[in-house]
């Protein structure tokens, strides 16, 4: 059954950030070339990486963590800016599909090691040693 694995659970709330993200955005009228503009812009903490898996991760997770947004979307409603708002439902929509597709906030021993679970190559090949 769905609800006795965690990681359904959290796909499936993943695909609820998303729609509800969208939806909001949609009712409010916000722009739609400013959200295919700058839906991958958290991807950007991918370069921290650079440096080294610690700091890779950290930019990563500050940066696909609803906690961020979050913050952005109060100080966009307390400020009455449209832009604001429409930036931080870009970016909940943005962690909604990260979810949904299985990527998860990252550990500091490699990318592919989530709190979902492992991802990539390194899963397809835990996968092919137990078979």
């Amino acid at each position: 059954m769905i609800f006795e694995k965690p990681i359904a659970l959290l796909r499936l709330e993943g695909l609820a950030v998303l729609i509800l993200s969208l939806f909001i955005y949609r009712q409010l009228a916000l722009s739609w070339p400013l959200f295919w503009w700058t839906v991958l812009l958290p991807d950007l903490a991918f370069a921290a990486y650079l440096i080294n898996p610690r700091i890779g991760a950290i930019a990563y997770n500050l940066t696909h963590a609803k906690l961020l947004p979050g913050l952005l979307a109060v100080a966009a409603l307390t400020a009455h800016s449209p832009m604001l708002l429409a930036l931080a439902l870009i970016w909940f929509a943005h962690i909604g599909i990260d979810r949904l597709l299985g990527y998860g906030l990252k550990y500091p021993a490699s990318f592919n090691n989530t709190h979902l679970g492992i991802i990539g190559k390194a899963h397809r090949n835990l996968k092919n040693e137990k078979a």
